[in-house]
């Protein structure tokens, strides 16, 4: 069973704040909206290394959805990666505090172990996850906006991943 790496693109891939010279500036334009992104290429290859490395699986967890292969994807290296599927914003439903994509990201990993990047997620998240019946092993790593991912980040899912047991391809027992 091959661990998820899962990725949010605002405040994780493009950080809020005055991005770092190593980043890129691009212009895209998704359902008639423009957008501006930075985006460090390096990302792309360090995600990948750490993909091969423990024998995971990438999948976009952005409201972004399927847009993220169209736009971020190529200007990082990666290959089109399977995507969360996120839906409105339904933030009344909330149990435990938990943001709405919390529950969809429950949804789709089911009983597979994953390290999930995003700058949103919280105490509230992880306790709606842990009280969520039949999920596998998880990590969640707050990546703050203002800078966005690191190296320190990859290595804590690089780490976290070698200690589960989850690396190398390794299986991975309840």
């Amino acid at each position: 069973m091959k661990p998820l790496l899962l990725l949010d693109v605002d405040g994780v891939l493009n950080p809020t704040g005055r991005p770092t010279p190593d980043f890129r500036r691009y212009r895209c334009t998704v359902d008639g909206t423009a957008y501006t992104v930075h985006l460090n290429q390096r990302h792309g290859v360090r995600l990948l290394e750490l993909a091969l490395a423990a024998g995971a699986e990438l999948v976009w967890a952005t409201t972004w959805e399927h847009h993220a292969n169209d736009w971020i994807a190529p200007r990082l290296g990666l290959p089109s990666l399977p995507v969360i599927a996120m839906g409105p914003d339904d933030r009344a439903v909330s149990r435990h505090g938990e943001m709405f994509k919390t529950r969809r990201v429950a949804d789709y990993v089911g009983d597979r172990p994953f390290v999930w990047f995003d700058d949103q997620v919280y105490q509230e998240d992880e306790n709606y996850l842990r009280a969520r019946q039949g999920l596998g092993e998880f990590l969640l790593i707050h990546v703050p906006g203002e800078a966005g991912l690191t190296s320190r980040h990859l290595d804590v899912a690089r780490e976290w991943l070698t200690l589960t047991g989850l690396s190398q391809g390794r299986s991975w027992e309840k």
